[in-house]
């Protein structure tokens, strides 16, 4: 975090926090649907919300209603399906319009009967992406990106995109560095400097939008890549987050004390 404060006088700069969910906020699971989310974290979310006046957003692969469904009672501002949904802080949504949902359903399709001949894979059909999980096939996995390559061929607004133990197609106009951006737009994000906590390649170009925007990026755990910071595992997100909520909580002006307080 030296970098930040050297560009800010040694004044901590105000922050915009955007963290992947799968293996960032959460360990990766066996199956999507197998995450385990803790109560405490969902408390440690809410507090970020207040710590960075609700400048905090969740960038992930999965669908915005996914995410939903582990982290309630919460309704963050999430860039679901790598960018091609995206809810604001507000509340208002961005929608994946109905050509690209017909084309994930085509290639969520095409893909299937691979994975009813290995039942050891699993599709991901989302609205407006398709991800074909092998973590417990990875001998397959030259097998699954010929699939994936072959079941885009006529789609040509999509793209692949390797993850862990996984290849998803997704929409090519989409990508979290571009979501990130556009949450860097509006309030309460605006004005901010960003960081962006993740993983995976998936999360290669929030790291270098958030950087590009005079921010950091934050890689957790080995491999290459472009983030200037790098952090041990999940554990050390958490206690990342609330250090830096304790960071901006102390810069935050004291309140006021009434005159009407003061007398009593």
């Amino acid at each position: 975090m030296s970098d930040l404060l050297a560009h800010s006088d040694g004044a901590a700069p105000l922050l915009a926090i955007f963290t992947d969910f799968d293996g960032t906020l959460v360990e990766i699971a066996e199956t999507p649907d197998a995450v385990e989310v803790s109560s405490a974290l969902t408390d440690q979310l809410d507090r970020a919300l207040v710590d960075f006046d609700h400048a905090f957003a969740v960038l992930t692969g999965r669908e915005i209603a996914d995410i939903d469904r582990f982290l309630a009672p919460l309704n963050l501002p999430i860039a679901g399906a790598h960018g091609a949904e995206r809810r604001r802080a507000d509340g208002s949504m961005d929608l994946p319009d109905a050509t690209v949902v017909e084309s994930a359903r085509d290639i969520a399709a095409a893909l299937e009967p691979l994975v009813q001949s290995h039942p050891e894979l699993l599709v991901e059909p989302k609205q407006a992406a398709v991800a074909l999980h092998f973590r417990q096939a990875p001998d397959l996995e030259g097998v699954c990106h010929l699939a994936v390559q072959e079941a885009v061929l006529h789609h040509a607004d999509f793209t692949l995109v390797p993850g862990k133990m996984v290849i998803e197609a997704r929409p090519a106009a989409f990508d979290k560095g571009a979501a990130l951006k556009a949450f860097m737009q509006e309030e309460p994000f605006a004005g901010r400097t960003p960081i962006f906590i993740g993983d995976d390649r998936t999360d290669e170009d929030a790291f270098r939008a958030a950087q590009e925007l005079g921010g950091m990026g934050i890689k957790l755990g080995p491999g290459e890549t472009s983030a200037r910071m790098r952090i041990a595992d999940v554990s050390s997100v958490h206690a990342l987050l609330r250090g830096l909520g304790d960071m901006a909580t102390r810069q935050r002006p004291a309140e006021p004390i009434l005159a009407d307080t003061v007398a009593h």
